[in-house]
């Protein structure tokens, strides 16, 4: 379906991300430019999750390697594969690069971006972008930006490109609203625990977080495990935006068995507040802490718990390491929380637990949508469904 190019006759820029020498750890700052790192090119679209800055000076400096809305990001190495497009209501207008992505601006008047990204999505386009990657030694692309710009697909005419994009893009787009509504009822319940028992040292009834819940000893065998329901510090996304799918299950024959209604926090670098509340039986990696409520009516209480500020700003502050720092196990359990009265605990269940319940279904809503959504990819890319009739 359409007519065969060559990627070079439509790329106006192409820029890899700056050497490692230029951007390394010290550069980093709190706030301030923003860096499109791996977790930003899970999906279609760079996504706005970030934990790592540079001031403005150090990206001028590195300004080759700056992206801009409309840019497609690629992944040279490690997770080869991830290929995503800056949307134009992108929080920022540029971003940098990290050394491990090239940039890349097309000709919008014969390119409609995210026809191009989601094609690059399917097993075929997979396949052109990994067709240049290293066979042995570190995963990485080969002479990335020449050999992309060899790239051959067949591109159908711009009003084609983006009446198939349009129906990707209402997938998406209702995937991404129900991800909104997530996180407005994850706010509203964070908000209810702080009122009714955020203020610890004014409370009749303290203890320590050892007292609600214990880290989990149970063993599932990775062959009961999927990649749907296994998660490590890899999967899970920073700021509490929860996880996507594993893209590989461990070599060890056992690990870790989580259940529903347990909490898991990724223990490698806490600061990235990394947060999944266990809908159903799972498994997580040794660098994940599975936290068990003592009793199942404390599953919204414990969440909530761990989801709050204060406790990751607990467990960052007895962290050990530098590089790379993990949190003290000991130390995270006696984190000060309220013991509530079987009064109040029963009044916040009422409230929480159909807020948990609808933050599931809407989040199952969205797999659904998206497997109807990869399942029709392919199909529209190939032509073998007519989008001739569809009104834009």
């Amino acid at each position: 379906m359409g007519n065969e190019i060559e990627l070079a006759s439509v790329i106006t820029d192409i820029a890899a991300g700056p050497f490692g020498s230029n951007l390394k750890v010290e550069c980093f700052v709190p706030y301030g430019f923003p860096i499109i790192d791996g977790a930003n090119l899970k999906g279609y679209k760079v996504t706005d999750n970030l934990t790592k800055f540079v001031t403005e000076e150090k990206a001028r400096f590195l300004s080759r390697s700056i992206a801009r809305r409309g840019d497609v990001v690629v992944t040279i190495s490690g997770t080869l594969g991830q290929i995503a497009y800056i949307p134009e209501d992108s929080m920022f207008e540029e971003y940098l690069c990290s050394q491990r992505q090239f940039r890349v601006s097309f000709d919008t008047s014969q390119v409609y971006v995210p026809y191009l990204v989601f094609y690059f999505h399917t097993f075929e386009g997979q396949n052109k972008i990994l067709s240049f990657a290293n066979q042995t030694g570190v995963p990485a692309l080969s002479q990335p930006l020449k050999n992309f710009k060899k790239i051959r697909l067949c591109l159908p005419d711009y009003p084609t490109q983006k009446k198939i994009a349009s129906i990707i893009e209402a997938f998406n787009d209702k995937i991404e609203c129900n991800q909104k509504i997530n996180d407005n009822l994850s706010d509203l319940l964070q908000t209810i625990y702080q009122g009714q028992f955020g203020k610890v040292g004014l409370a009749n009834n303290c203890g320590i977080l050892a007292d609600i819940c214990s880290y989990s000893k149970d063993k599932i065998e990775i062959s009961k495990l999927s990649l749907d329901t296994y998660y490590s510090t890899e999967n899970m996304l920073p700021e509490k935006s929860g996880a996507v799918k594993a893209t590989s299950l461990p070599t060890t024959s056992q690990t870790t068995a989580c259940h529903k209604g347990d909490t898991l926090i990724s223990n490698i670098r806490p600061y990235f507040k990394k947060i999944v509340y266990c809908e159903d039986d799972c498994g997580c990696s040794t660098d994940v802490l599975c936290f068990k409520p003592v009793h199942p009516r404390y599953t919204a209480y414990l969440f909530s718990t761990l989801y709050a500020d204060s406790f990751f700003d607990f467990m960052v502050a007895g962290a050990k390491g530098t590089k790379m720092p993990r949190g003290d196990k000991q130390q995270i359990m006696t984190y000060p929380v309220v013991l509530p009265s079987e009064k109040d605990l029963s009044e916040f269940n009422s409230v929480a637990t159909p807020i948990l319940t609808q933050i599931y279904s809407n989040r199952t809503e969205s797999e659904r949508l998206s497997a109807i959504r990869d399942t029709l990819l392919p199909k529209l890319i190939l032509g073998e469904i007519d989008v001739s009739s569809i009104q834009l």
